[in-house]
This record gives structure tokens, C-alpha cells and sequence, in this order.
């Protein structure tokens, strides 16, 4: 079960009423995820968007999925064992 919060946004905010809740979940996954306090995963699902999207939204955010060179090690792993 999540936590429920309660945001006053002043007037120079202008976000339709309709797309507020959305707007505010969408830039809190992402800024969360950008700051390593969420996964991709928990991101994706507080922003109410498939992988796809938030992969998506992330390039056009400028905002990557962190990729070392541990993981591309292993990665060459895998596809060497496969071939």
C-alpha cells in the first residue's frame, strides 16, 4: 500500500486540471529514478507508463539506462555461449 500526499501547487503553475496528476507522477518517477531512489521498474510503474514509454520518455529527457562495463561484460558472456 503507498503513501498518499497532498500538493498545493501555486497559480504559475499551468498544468490543465485534468492532466495534474499525471504531469506531477510522471516528473517524480523521473526525477526519482534519475536520482538512483527508484529503479527503472518502480519508476516506470509510478509514472503509469510501459517499458517502452518510459524508456521513450527517459531518451527524451535526456536520461539514460545506467550501463557499466560489468553488465557489458557479461552481456558479451551471454551472447558468446549462445553462438
Amino acid at each position: 500500500m503507498g503513501k498518499k500526499i497532498v500538493v498545493e501547487l501555486p497559480g504559475m503553475v499551468k498544468i490543465p486540471d485534468d492532466e495534474v496528476e499525471e504531469r506531477v507522477r510522471i516528473e517524480l518517477a523521473l526525477r526519482l529514478y534519475e536520482k538512483g531512489i527508484l529503479s527503472f521498474g518502480q519508476a516506470r510503474r509510478l509514472a503509469g507508463l510501459s517499458k517502452w514509454e518510459f524508456i521513450e520518455l527517459l531518451s527524451k529527457e535526456g536520461l539514460g539506462i545506467p550501463y557499466d562495463e560489468e553488465e557489458l561484460e557479461n552481456d558479451l558472456r551471454v551472447l558468446e555461449e549462445l553462438s
